[in-house]
């Protein structure tokens, strides 16, 4: 799919958005926009239901609400307010190792730097780059398994990772929408664009989709 076609669909897309549901992340982001929370939040995110992230975040934040109070509370304290989010045990010690960092090198702040962030201990590509862009408010391509999947689906990227999608998305797609992207992809992704067996009778863009890689859908 050549990028106008690709912003065709995602203009459709934008106009179907706000029906569904808004990525965790993306709400705590709209309520308060803080590079800490949103770092927090995507970390505790990773491989965990959105169900799950949102309300864990919650308690996690009035626990600590910035890096030294983070710092200061035990990880077994912080263990079971994040609790159940997936691997809640390694995340404890990952976000007080970010605190401590944050602390030691940044005075507290989080850095608008994708490769600083990059730096930061349990920090990958997707995480950087949403608090780039949902922290921050700058330009930057987040990519997790639903806008990999999507892109590929529709035959604007072909790639074998995420990361490899990101960078092509770099080079083809207009700066001024990669923000939006992971939003409005993620809850396409939840909602319809599923994973195996995709809701193709209720896309919005069916017709435009060439279906890369599906083998089965509703």
């Amino acid at each position: 799919m050549k990028t106008p076609e690709f912003l065709t669909v995602l203009d459709r897309l934008r106009q179907e958005y706000p029906s569904w549901q808004t990525p965790s992340v993306t709400l705590i982001a709209a309520t308060k926009r803080d590079p800490f929370r949103v770092l927090l939040s995507t970390v505790l995110s990773l491989r965990t239901k959105d169900e799950i992230t949102l309300p864990a975040s919650e308690r996690l934040f009035a626990l600590a609400p910035d890096a030294v109070a983070l710092q200061a509370v035990p990880a077994d304290v912080i263990e079971k307010a994040i609790y159940p989010v997936a691997f809640f045990r390694n995340k404890a010690r990952s976000l007080r190792a970010i605190a401590a960092e944050l602390l030691e090198k940044y005075d507290g702040e989080v850095p608008a730097d994708l490769e600083v962030l990059l730096t930061l201990p349990g920090v990958g590509r997707k995480t950087a780059n949403l608090v780039m862009s949902l922290g921050h408010n700058l330009p930057a391509v987040c990519v997790d398994v639903h806008v990999h999947r999507i892109c590929n689906r529709l035959d604007f990227v072909r790639s074998k990772t995420p990361e490899e999608t990101e960078f092509a998305i770099r080079r083809k797609l207009p700066r001024n929408h990669w923000i939006e992207l992971n939003d409005i992809l993620v809850a396409f992704g939840q909602t319809i664009c599923r994973p195996v067996s995709p809701f193709c009778s209720k896309c919005p863009v069916t017709e435009q989709c060439p279906k890369r890689h599906v083998e089965k859908h509703r």
